[in-house]
């Protein structure tokens, strides 16, 4: 954890948003991303930690599920392949089954354009072959 995230306990909303950050992303990417963190990005990363994952993420309004799908939409809708590929490896830890995501990314086709949906399915289909040679090892 980076150096002034070290008393976070008392931030709760900080440590809440760094527990839902690695629960749904994985350790492995919080910790990179993290770990990159300098000066300029610093103030960025601890509100997208603040307010995305431990304001947002952390309502009951909606399930995690439901939060995933929604994210892989709007990354799709935005052209955000970076972020959607991110999202489609936390949609599979949130409980999100592989029709439900191919669903979603049909559904942003009609609305948000078939070239944003054939990027996202494209992107989908690596994240799925990563994910296979990654269990397999």
């Amino acid at each position: 954890m980076h150096e002034s995230w070290a008393d976070s306990g008392s931030n709760t909303r900080l440590s809440k948003g760094l527990a839902k950050r690695r629960m749904v992303l994985g350790d492995e990417y919080v910790d990179h991303a993290l770990s990159n963190m300098d000066s300029l990005s610093e103030p960025l990363q601890r509100m997208v930690t603040e307010f995305c994952w431990g304001e947002v993420w952390n309502r009951e309004g909606l399930t995690l599920k439901t939060r995933s799908l929604l994210n892989i939409v709007m990354m799709t809708a935005l052209n955000r392949p970076h972020e959607l590929k991110i999202h489609l490896r936390g949609a599979f830890r949130n409980g999100c089954e592989e029709l439900e995501i191919s669903e979603a990314i049909l559904q942003t086709a009609i609305y948000c354009g078939v070239p944003a949906a054939i990027d996202s399915m494209r992107i989908f289909r690596s994240v799925m072959q990563e994910m296979s040679e990654e269990k397999s090892k």
